[in-house]
């Protein structure tokens, strides 16, 4: 397992007030009110391990961690630059399996990845050779820490699986340092008839128990790996069209399995950034090149696309 982060770096999640390790070591305390939170696999765990396990599932039964094409998805949607991220304090807010805090922590940031579901113990496996990587369980909305206490935090597709993706942002982003950086990716809307045909589907996905649902996954992974249907077909209904199996299966149940899932606008999240205080703002482009991926992208119409923006915290 990695590193457990110093309780000094911790904080009581709805008070604000320091922490101890408790006399055993098996849990955190705060030191004003007693209340305390356990420790497991050198993991502090903040929520319950039962809630929101249809995310924990895919990330702990499936390897989609590839390092090449992680890092250039990292550099990609978050702006920064590898060998930008040496020396700097960086927290990873919903890090799923941890393959990106597992790039940063090997380009040398000190990284902490914080995630609501026992997926962070998959990314705390990943991480294991990383004296430099830690992990917490716990909600985006209430995290364990000082705020403006990061260089640079990071947020790929998770803060649009919250009942409020805004409250999710302010939370987030309270966590920058004066003059550190924010990378978020969100969701973009698509066209209004996509949207409804979405809408229509995850009404009965989001029902479907994890195991049954996961069968109809390994159906869209099979048709996401035929290139004539992956281009025309998933212009209607997602389902990945990663060349890795396990990848699509994967990212197929990320898609159908969340309660919530909100698109935006890169309006609506610049906004959010110029009222949480940041300024520099930059709208980083689609990873994927190529002419008719870029129309497809700026119509609006590639479903499962997203929003990606990089500020300053002034």
């Amino acid at each position: 397992m990695a590193t457990m982060i110093p309780v000094s770096e911790l904080r009581d999640p709805e008070r604000g007030e320091p922490l101890e390790l408790s006399a055993d070591g098996q849990a955190v305390v705060s030191v004003t009110t007693g209340k305390s939170w356990p420790i497991t696999d050198e993991i502090p765990r903040f929520v319950s391990s039962e809630h929101l396990e249809s995310f924990g599932l895919q990330w702990n039964r499936y390897e989609v961690a590839h390092d090449d094409e992680d890092r250039a998805t990292f550099e990609a949607k978050t702006g920064l630059y590898l060998g930008e991220l040496r020396g700097l304090r960086v927290l990873d807010a919903g890090c799923g399996g941890g393959r990106y805090s597992k790039v940063v922590g090997e380009a040398g940031g000190r990284v902490i990845g914080a995630d609501h579901t026992t997926a962070v113990n998959k990314a705390s496996k990943l991480c294991e050779h990383l004296p430099n990587a830690s992990f917490v369980q716990a909600d985006l909305k209430h995290l364990p820490f000082e705020p403006a206490s990061f260089d640079f935090v990071f947020s790929i597709g998770v803060m649009h699986h919250d009942a409020d993706t805004k409250a999710v942002f302010d939370a987030v982003a309270r966590m920058v340092k004066q003059g550190g950086r924010m990378s978020v990716w969100l969701y973009r809307r698509n066209q209004f008839w996509q949207e409804w045909l979405n809408d229509f589907a995850r009404k009965r996905t989001t029902k479907m128990g994890p195991e049954k649902l996961e069968k109809w996954c390994r159906v869209g992974a099979f048709l996401g790996g035929l290139p004539v249907v992956n281009k025309v077909v998933n212009k209607v209904f997602n389902f990945s069209a990663h060349p890795n199996w396990e990848n699509r299966v994967c990212d197929t149940f990320d898609w159908y399995a969340p309660q919530y899932q909100y698109h935006h606008t890169v309006d609506e999240l610049c906004t959010w950034y110029r009222e949480a205080g940041f300024d520099q703002l930059r709208v980083l482009p689609p990873e994927k090149k190529g002419r008719m991926y870029r129309w497809s992208y700026e119509s609006n119409l590639l479903i499962g696309s997203g929003v990606n923006v990089q500020g300053r915290k002034i």
